[in-house]
């Protein structure tokens, strides 16, 4: 089913969709945290991504809870945005020698995947309420909180040592 086509004709064909899309973002990034976690020096980030990786996979498990709530199957549709994220995350990563480099451009990359996240998550919780499912809505409100409060972390850590390091 792709985005703009005949496959979504209401407003709760496309919350399910971007359920289904966020979902499958959320499965990949469970794979990639964990990779970004080795990958990264600073101790303070390594112990981000794998606390990030913990609520990353609790937001599956909410994703889950919504699906079943609104009375749809968990399934996940093939989302290029994140595979093209986490693909240039790893190709950037490969080319990088420079170990406090590296740790700048793994938060740039986690930073676009919870920018993508941000966007969807809002997204869903607009369209939730709108559908009147505001029981839904205030789980993926939780997430999107969590999504920014992470974002929010990754700025600190970024502005506050990491670019220093990086740029010195």
């Amino acid at each position: 089913m792709g985005l703009f086509t005949k496959d979504i004709k209401t407003m709760d064909d496309l919350f399910i969709h971007q359920l289904q899309d966020i979902y499958y973002a959320e499965q990949q990034l469970v794979k990639a945290l964990p990779k970004m976690a080795e990958k990264a020096s600073d101790p303070q980030l390594k112990q981000g991504f794998l606390t990030h990786l913990d609520e990353t996979k609790g937001h599956v498990q909410r994703l889950e809870q919504v699906f079943q709530m609104h009375g749809a199957k968990a399934k996940a549709v093939d989302c290029p945005a994140i595979d093209g994220i986490i693909q240039e995350a790893n190709e950037t990563a490969g080319e990088v020698a420079d170990k406090t480099v590296l740790d700048a451009a793994l938060i740039n990359a986690a930073q676009a995947a919870e920018h993508y996240e941000i966007v969807r998550y809002g997204s869903l919780v607009a369209w939730a309420k709108r559908l009147g499912r505001n029981d839904c809505a205030a789980i993926l409100q939780k997430t999107l909180d969590e999504e920014k409060a992470t974002d929010g972390k990754l700025t600190q850590l970024a502005e506050s040592r990491i670019n220093l390091r990086a740029a010195s």
